[in-house]
């Protein structure tokens, strides 16, 4: 009776050690299954404006480059949100709520985000594009025209790329950089298109495609000192990315910076293509969309960012002491 005992107390314990291990190998299947299943699928979310400056933005959506360079450096997939917003005061804000990864801006809102601490730098240039100032009134000829009057002129809004270029222009031409910022009308580019050829406002100061609407408009003319003081190879529209993606994603980051890198090829050496593809998203023919195209400049390398940076800082555009490169940049980015 004894041994019987004790023979079923080991039987009992031998089977309790079987199930333990099986126990053992399904938990560790189990704990493996969680792991993978809470394994955080990649995201990056995107905002973006509107126009033929954006166009490489339209390519890397079609193209899917980023996701293609993400896939290639991890084997993973990365899900990306991309949101257009109306201007880049609405990129700050979603960056600084960490709603936003990255965005697509002028270089004056850049400049002054990533000098007033907004949490992010450039990561890369996107586009240079032509500007021009038309008017409807027969009797402005130049800016001086202009200065000390009450004729209002439309543009994006205070502290835009457009509002920079216009001081930059009246301090090249002798005047004070802020002379006309009581003039300045806040509008969007197609607004204040609109605004002119009715007659609201006296002036526009706007990018393609608006400037090529005006230039064949004969009861507009244009005033020639904007498009002498800048060049359509100077940085317009620059990428920015949150110092967090940088920091603690850089796979990612690195992702985000060579798909937008083939996307900024891909336009440059398939400007046809191009054409077809962002003339849908812009509303726009083919023909027209290729002429600003080839119009535009697209480079990942900035130009003359740093000048305008400078410019801005020394006339009280942005409070800052003083601006280097590596305020405004990743180390990553080429150019000046």
């Amino acid at each position: 009776m004894k041994k019987r005992i004790i023979s079923l107390f080991a039987a009992f314990m031998l089977c309790g050690a079987l199930v333990g291990c099986g126990a053992g190998e399904t938990g560790q299947v189990e704990e493996n299954q969680i792991v993978e299943d809470q394994k955080e699928i990649a995201t990056l979310n995107i905002a973006y404006q509107y126009g033929s400056a954006y166009s490489p933005l339209a390519i890397a959506m079609e193209k899917k480059f980023i996701e293609e360079e993400y896939k290639q450096a991890t084997g993973q997939d990365v899900t990306i949100t991309w949101t257009q917003m109306p201007k880049g005061a609405d990129i700050n804000t979603g960056i600084a709520s960490g709603q936003l990864d990255a965005g697509f801006m002028g270089t004056a809102p850049a400049v002054t985000g990533c000098l007033k601490g907004a949490g992010y730098k450039i990561f890369t240039n996107l586009s240079g594009q032509e500007h021009a100032m038309h008017t409807n009134h027969s009797e402005i000829a130049s800016l001086s025209d202009l200065v000390g009057g009450s004729n209002q002129i439309a543009l994006v809004n205070n502290g835009s790329i457009q509002h920079i270029i216009l001081a930059m222009s009246l301090a090249e031409n002798g005047m004070d950089p802020h002379a006309l910022d009581s003039n300045i009308v806040a509008m969007a580019h197609p607004d204040g298109l609109v605004a002119l050829q009715s007659g609201s406002v006296a002036c526009h100061l706007t990018s393609s495609p608006y400037i090529y609407t005006e230039r064949e408009d004969e009861s507009l003319t244009e005033i020639l000192e904007i498009a002498n003081t800048w060049s359509v190879e100077n940085s317009f529209i620059v990428g920015v990315a949150s110092e967090s993606l940088y920091n603690d994603n850089p796979k990612l980051y690195d992702a985000l910076c060579k798909g937008i890198a083939d996307a900024i090829d891909f336009v440059n050496n398939n400007t046809e293509e191009t054409a077809k593809i962002t003339c849908v998203v812009n509303g726009t023919s083919e023909s027209d969309e290729l002429f600003y195209l080839q119009s535009g400049n697209y480079s990942a390398e900035t130009k003359n960012l740093l000048d305008v940076a400078t410019f801005m800082v020394e006339n009280g555009f942005v409070e800052a002491s003083s601006v280097t490169m590596d305020q405004l940049v990743f180390p990553n980015v080429k150019g000046n």
